[in-house]
């Protein structure tokens, strides 16, 4: 007797989890079930006092440290909120390529997704956050949002690696956040 697909369902799902938690263990059941996205790496650490030096160069990664459990979990989110904005850029740009468009056409509507997906985050911020992270954006590149694709163009030389870059996040701030940011396939 075949079991039925109800029956199926409810005893693989709770086992895909399961597996799905384990994240990149090495093992074979691990790698099939590949995880994207934004992926949740631990929890997240309880907030340190604002007297601790930090061992971060980053200002934004000083500021999450700090943070009561509550803010640090919706930073959390927010910061994932932006990741997903990340995986509409890895679309775009496949789009744009089977379209036909230039490598520096593709970098500028690139860099430009990543511009309004600071302001959509930024949105669900406090006035605190967001002051902290134009303030260094703007002693950085001289511009509250980040660098502009000129500026990317200067720096790296190639539009390639503009392109790359604009999808880029935080390492760091990712880490405070107990996340890692993994491109699904497109």
């Amino acid at each position: 007797m075949r079991p039925s697909p109800s029956l199926l369902s409810r005893a693989l799902v709770p086992f895909v989890a399961a597996v799905a938690l384990l994240g990149t263990s090495g093992s074979a059941v691990a790698g099939a079930v590949e995880t994207c996205g934004s992926v949740i790496t631990a929890p997240l650490a309880p907030p340190v006092s604002a007297d601790d030096p930090c061992p971060s160069a980053d200002p934004v990664v000083c500021r999450i440290r700090v943070l009561p459990m509550d803010e640090k979990v919706e930073a959390q989110r927010t910061r994932m909120r932006y990741h997903a904005l990340l995986e509409d850029m890895h679309r775009t740009e496949a789009n744009m390529r089977e379209a036909g468009f230039t490598d520096e056409e593709i970098a500028r509507e690139l860099v430009d997704m990543r511009n309004q997906a600071k302001e959509i985050t930024r949105a669900g911020m406090s006035p605190e956050e967001v002051r902290v992270l134009e303030e260094r954006n703007i002693a950085k590149y001289g511009n509250p949002l980040g660098p502009t694709a000129d500026q990317l163009y200067a720096k790296y030389g190639s539009w390639q690696q503009v392109i790359d870059a604009s999808m880029r996040t935080s390492y760091a701030v990712d880490r405070e956040l107990s996340l890692e940011y993994r491109p699904c396939p497109v």
